[in-house]
């Protein structure tokens, strides 16, 4: 089966194991991709499969996506993206991969984007400490002194105020708790990066 899907984070809850203990977990709902394309190492200089995710009406699509599912035979996809496999003739045009690719136990990697905090300061972008709080002191949240004395300049890569957040950020190693077919929900433990309905792309660990 592919090794990697698209999925719409829906929240955090709790989960129970067996032994009466809680665990945080991360509910995903996995809708199915479609096999749009087939790429092979002879014409496209790699082994991969052309996935398609998400409904979409056709006219919404530019013209040569639409022309690109038409020639496929294959309903409209909001996204398009791929999956690197070893034998890309192991898959069909317009076949339907689900969250039955994966099983519980096993460990995925998790891709998503963080949550955007805009132009942050040190103290919430680096975790740096305040300044005394105490007498009427002005620069409470400033940052220190740019650079040593006589340097005349900021060193490249150094801590400082700016945008924070909204990067794709991987977690690895989460535990697959549950496996809901039915429904196409996938719940995972821990932390999955990114917003509530934000889209997340699940891989297998050993992919």
């Amino acid at each position: 089966m592919t090794l990697c899907l698209l999925g719409k984070k829906v929240g955090m809850t709790q989960w129970f194991d067996g032994h009466g203990g809680a665990v945080a977990a991360t509910v995903i709902q996995v809708e199915p991709s479609v096999v749009v394309q087939l790429k092979r190492p002879e014409t496209d200089g790699y082994a991969a499969v052309q996935l398609g995710w998400g409904e979409v009406k056709e006219k919404r699509l530019p013209k040569p996506l639409q022309g690109h599912f038409r020639k496929a035979g294959v309903p409209p996809r909001r996204r398009l993206y791929e999956a690197r496999v070893e034998d890309p003739d192991a898959f069909q045009v317009g076949q339907t991969l689900g969250v039955e690719a994966f099983s519980e136990g096993e460990l995925v990697d998790v891709t998503g984007i963080s949550k955007g905090r805009g132009f942050s300061g040190t103290i919430k972008r680096w975790g740096f400490g305040y300044r005394p709080r105490s007498h009427g002191h002005k620069l409470i949240r400033r940052p220190g002194t740019a650079g040593p004395m006589g340097l005349r300049k900021v060193m490249k890569g150094k801590k400082m105020p700016g945008h924070f957040g909204a990067q794709a950020v991987t977690v690895r190693n989460l535990r697959v708790l549950k496996v809901d077919v039915e429904r196409g929900l996938l719940v995972l433990q821990g932390s999955v990066p990114g917003p509530r309905k934000g889209v997340v792309k699940i891989r297998k660990h050993d992919a």
